[in-house]
């Protein structure tokens, strides 16, 4: 992907359809739309993935809460959501191998009782899949439990174990992004939609667009524009047309991360029932545990949704009966937040409100916005959306995403890191992670040292990061900040602020010389990241480290 040269077209070409946000659902719309031969633009007013799909749970799921409520309440809405999902488990994982796998999961469970409800649920779960890539649940002894995650508290009955998908969400859209772009999308971040343009039947005909890295303004042709801005929907729908309603109702969930020795395991940890009726998740990423979620309405979409101290104590308090050695508040290493784009309803709970989606068409300004939605389904979501696109341009064809590598995904072997190994001499733990990052592209990654032998240094001692990649992510990936690459291409900022921090100067040294950055740029650049990573540790009521961070 090149920045400037989808700028240039951007402003010189006719688009058949412009995709508004390039997160999960616009990324993949804008790639479908391309390989069904439609002449597609991508813009998002920030990075690829930089809002909502960037902090997800990272799971590919059906959703086993919501199969619970299809059967307790006969809702056939939620068991076709359930449906959806499960079907698209496979698919996510088969298109993208380096970036999505089965992840195992353990419900610990109080009584035999409790063992028996959940192992028949699950029993539905495995039976709706009809997946045989995933293994089966199963109903597993105390001691059996322990062998899987010795840090459960000793007090449970047993446990039942299930599989589900995990995907790293912020660099699965950028693959999908750049897949757009690989098959001719025009794809560019950081170009804000600041206006509509209308004919004399009131039907969008053109945007202006601004350039957020410089200020420019631009002009965009497209014969119909395609709204997957989230839960940041309703500004654009009304950009359009101000006479609609709103229909996105945002919702916070928040993740805490604490080490992984939490859980010192490989599978991870489903609390199926909590207080206020949500469900909470502990999983291994990297060589931290995520927990979440949390659920509330959130309605200042203006600011970023943080860790809060409240949020803390209610996942800690969650956690709590089911491990063995309850974690302190001073194990939390960072946090991040997201806003789920609910649909509205009529009903009050955000927890009960469904994430399935809907394809708007506003017929007096053109308009097309793809509302609600979830990770797991964004495939799916971005077929009915271009579906109707295709109606609507009077050319329709078929969707082939189903069977669409992504960039780094075919031809993939993780065992490939050996040859990786072999032939630049770097070391096991970073070939390992260059594989799982960027799949067959890796050795794109790591040709960057043959020419220059510090390209080879760590970042940071202890981890895997090397400083080709910045290099990379620049030229391919088109990072343009310190939080693109620490907070998205890496996930870092996600993992621990103490050793973003620690990295972000030797990041930002590398970032002003791809970027031709001036050094009072580059000052200002990191001094305003140190500053949010400050902030983030202030709002979860954790010390600041001074030293670190300034």
């Amino acid at each position: 992907m090149n920045r400037d040269a989808a700028k240039r077209r951007l402003q010189t070409e006719p688009f058949d359809i412009c995709i508004i946000g390039a997160g999960a659902s616009g990324a993949g719309a804008a790639l479908d739309a391309t390989l069904r031969g439609y002449r597609v633009a991508l813009i998002d007013r920030g990075d690829f993935s930089g809002e909502t799909s960037s902090r997800s749970t990272k799971l590919i799921h059906g959703g086993v809460r919501y199969l619970e409520q299809a059967i307790k309440k006969l809702d056939l809405a939620q068991l076709k959501q359930v449906r959806h999902g499960l079907a698209e488990r496979r698919t996510v994982i088969r298109n993208a191998p380096h970036l999505a796998h089965p992840l195992g999961l353990l419900t610990p469970v109080f009584s035999r009782f409790e063992g028996l409800y959940i192992s028949f649920g699950l029993a539905l779960y495995d039976f709706f899949a009809r997946d045989s890539t995933f293994p089966k649940g199963r109903w597993l002894s105390r001691k059996e439990a322990l062998s899987v995650m010795p840090t459960l508290t000793p007090r449970m009955h047993s446990a039942v174990q299930y599989y589900d998908g995990q995907l790293n969400d912020a660099r699965y859209a950028l693959a999908l992004a750049q897949s757009a772009a690989e098959a001719g999308a025009a794809v560019a971040n950081y170009m804000a939609l600041t206006a509509f343009s209308h004919d004399a039947n009131g039907r969008i005909e053109r945007a202006t667009l601004t350039d957020q890295l410089t200020d420019e303004s631009l002009t965009i042709q497209a014969t119909l524009f395609l709204n997957c801005t989230g839960p940041y929907a309703d500004a654009v729908r009304l950009l359009a047309n101000p006479a609609l309603e709103s229909r996105i109702r945002p919702s916070k969930g928040v993740h805490m991360v604490l080490p992984r020795s939490v859980l010192n395991s490989n599978s991870a940890m489903l609390i199926p029932k909590t207080p206020d009726g949500r469900v909470v998740f502990a999983i291994p990423f990297g060589d931290q545990v995520f927990v979440g979620t949390t659920d509330n309405d959130y309605r200042d979409l203006n600011a970023e949704p943080v860790l809060e101290p409240a949020e803390i104590d209610y996942l800690l308090e969650t956690l709590a009966p089911y491990v063995a050695q309850v974690p302190k508040r001073t194990d939390v290493k960072a946090g991040f937040g997201g806003i789920r784009p609910l649909i509205v309803s009529s009903r009050a709970d955000t927890k009960t409100l469904l994430r399935d989606h809907e394809v708007e068409h506003d017929e007096r300004s053109g308009l097309l916005s793809l509302l609600g939605g979830k990770w797991t389904t964004y495939r799916l979501m971005a077929q009915d959306a271009i579906d109707q696109a295709g109606d609507q341009l009077g050319r329709p064809a078929p969707c082939t995403t189903d069977t669409h590598y992504l960039v780094g995904g075919e031809n993939y072997r993780f065992d490939d890191w050996k040859q990786l190994h072999q032939q630049y001499n770097l070391p096991d733990d970073v070939c390992q992670h260059l594989m799982r990052t960027y799949g067959t592209r890796a050795v794109q990654v790591a040709a960057l040292t043959r020419n220059d032998d510090t390209l080879r240094d760590r970042l940071l001692d202890q981890q895997p990061y090397i400083r080709a990649e910045v290099i990379y992510q620049v030229q391919h990936e088109m990072a343009m900040t310190l939080r693109d690459v620490l907070a998205r291409r890496w996930r870092l900022e996600l993992a621990d602020w103490q050793l973003t921090a620690q990295a972000a100067t030797a990041v930002a040294d590398l970032l002003a010389v791809s970027l031709n950055w001036t050094s009072a740029q580059r000052d200002s650049h990191l001094a305003d990241y140190l500053s949010l990573l400050t902030s983030f540790q202030k709002q979860a009521g954790m010390k600041t480290e001074t030293r670190s961070f300034a």
